[in-house]
């Protein structure tokens, strides 16, 4: 009398197939994971870094809070709320702009 149900009989063939397929499946998870990290390497290595000026030279009592660069000039943004831009290869100051908000 044993009535205790027999677990189902498991095919060698099948195990091996999975076996087999879970490998496959590591391997190209693995390899595209590594060509994902080339692509980040070769896009980010080759981004051109900014040209910076070496010195800015600001109006006495000013004291810049953000900076900003564009083709040509670029501008520095004080706490008094004004824009001072500047011209990028002379570093004169070419005009300044009064900020005023509502």
């Amino acid at each position: 009398m044993n009535d205790s149900p027999q677990p189902p009989s498991v095919d060698p063939g099948m195990v091996r197939y999975l076996r087999t397929l879970v490998t496959v499946l590591t391997g190209v998870m693995i390899l595209g994971f590594l060509v994902i990290v080339a692509l980040f390497v070769t896009k980010f290595s080759s981004a051109t870094r900014v040209a910076l000026p070496d010195e800015i030279t600001l109006p006495d009592g000013t004291t810049p809070t953000a900076f900003t660069r564009a083709d040509g000039w670029y501008a520095i943004v004080t706490d008094a709320d004004t824009i001072l831009i500047f011209d990028e290869a002379t570093g004169e100051l070419r005009q300044t702009i009064d900020v005023t908000t509502d």
